[in-house]
């Protein structure tokens, strides 16, 4: 079960971004009720004021009047006013209404007729009393308009957050970024690292925080490489120190061959003589193998690979098991200018072959091609391969499904160092006329690195 990686930068953005969108949030709830409480001081004390200079001018018009029984309406002194929030009624001891503004009805107040605030679902009103409180004058102020400011408000503190929200995103964005640039960095080394690559990690600039990462790596890479070298001295010393007495060996088991009569003591000979043979073959292939593992394949300058091409074709073809077997396809005319190792592409052809002579069908020939400036393809028959089977056959050791002789190491060296070339081993088995299948193993060369 595969665990899904996690960005790092990602999740500092989400939740920066979260965290001061909440902050913004619960300032914003803040300041709403700060600003209620404000805005309910600053209208009762307009009220207040109001009602109480109302009073005296209210007593003086009403004992000027005659008619007291009926309430007066005072005329507006202006138009239609939508925004006339304050309302006022001036009411006797009994309750009655005997005077009141333009935009109220003559109905009085819920409000008892007692000094001081009173409040109900959708007013405050200040009463004030005057003359032996026998006149009270009570102005009204609508809720919905506390409420209208308090919104109005909260909106000029909310409306700012469609803009800086998304600002501050961008700069959290590049901010993070810029601050895990040498993780990136660091990352992007150690991705580097294979056993083909093992220098140390070289960036100076590191924070104090990853410092330790990038040390630690470098000890293990220095490790890692001391094990890896003493690896490859064992495998080439020990290929090298068996050359001699294989060779000793198979050259005592000749001149026994030679002297034996027919029997089975030469049956045994003979069976002694292909044993020395096979571990001959194998002593080359490990040879070949720490010559890989060191590193050969990439070339200092670039070189025409053709002529290497034309040189195994033209061996394989004068002696061997693989004498008169191999077909060349290539024009007059055709170059391939690669910067590889010539002595290792030698190496990577000559695999390809051996392993097309071993696992091929019969004595079906085999086809070199060469396309100019693209690939070197080895192609012959062979039996249906899926693509999991072609898959393993680039392990070390790893063989097909035939009982053909071979140490499984051919086609690992050859992908091991076409891959040190900077190209691709291209492995493919197809189909010819819907019974026999072709085994196809295409070094592929792209446009050099500049």
């Amino acid at each position: 079960m595969s665990v899904k990686s996690r960005s790092i930068a990602k999740q500092l953005i989400l939740w920066l971004s979260g965290a001061l969108f909440l902050f913004w949030l619960l300032a914003v709830g803040l300041g709403v009720s700060v600003m209620r409480e404000e805005f309910g001081e600053i209208f009762d004390s307009s009220l207040q004021e109001t009602a109480e200079r109302l009073v005296p001018l209210v007593v003086d018009d009403l004992y000027l009047r005659e008619d007291t029984t009926t309430p007066r309406k005072l005329t507006a002194l202006r138009g239609s006013v939508p925004d006339e929030y304050l309302t006022y009624q001036v009411r006797d001891a009994d309750g009655r209404v005997l005077m009141h503004s333009h935009n109220v009805t003559p109905d009085p107040y819920p409000a008892p007729l007692t000094p001081g605030f009173w409040e109900d679902e959708s007013r405050r009103i200040f009463t004030v009393s005057a003359v032996s409180s026998s006149l009270f004058v009570q102005v009204a102020d609508s809720l919905d308009h506390r409420q209208e400011a308090a919104l109005e408000g909260m909106t000029a503190l909310l409306m700012p957050i469609l803009v800086l929200l998304p600002i501050s995103i961008a700069a959290i964005w590049w901010i993070v970024r810029r601050a895990l640039l040498p993780v990136d960095r660091l990352r992007a080394e150690i991705a580097m690292k294979d056993s083909g690559n093992l220098s140390p990690v070289e960036l100076d600039d590191l924070p104090q925080e990853i410092q330790p990462i990038s040390q630690s790596v470098n000890v293990l890479l220095q490790r890692l490489t001391s094990a890896l070298e003493a690896e490859r001295e064992l495998t080439a010393n020990s290929a090298h120190e068996l050359r001699t007495p294989i060779a000793g060996a198979r050259a005592q088991v000749e001149v026994l061959l030679e002297e034996l009569p027919e029997g089975s003591a030469r049956e045994h000979a003979k069976r002694a003589d292909g044993a020395l043979r096979r571990l001959a073959a194998l002593n080359e292939k490990l040879l070949q193998l720490s010559r890989a593992e060191a590193g050969i394949g990439a070339g200092r300058e670039t070189n025409d690979l053709v002529p290497i091409v034309d040189m195994m074709v033209d061996e394989f073809n004068r002696s061997g098991p693989l004498k008169g077997r191999i077909r060349y396809h290539r024009g007059t005319d055709d170059h391939l200018h690669w910067p590889a190792d010539p002595d290792a592409f030698a190496i990577v052809l000559r695999n390809l072959i051996e392993n097309a002579g071993l696992h091929g069908l019969g004595e079906a020939p085999i086809d070199v091609f060469v396309e100019d400036g693209q690939s070197v393809r080895v192609s012959n028959a062979s039996p249906a391969l899926s693509d999991a089977e072609l898959s393993q056959l680039r392990q070390r050791f790893a063989r097909g499904n035939d009982r053909a002789p071979g140490s499984g190491l051919g086609l690992a060296i050859a992908d091991r160092l076409v891959t040190q070339m900077g190209a691709s081993l291209v492995l493919s088995c197809r189909s010819r006329n819907g019974r026999d299948h072709v085994f196809h193993a295409t070094v592929q060369f792209g446009e050099p690195a500049a």
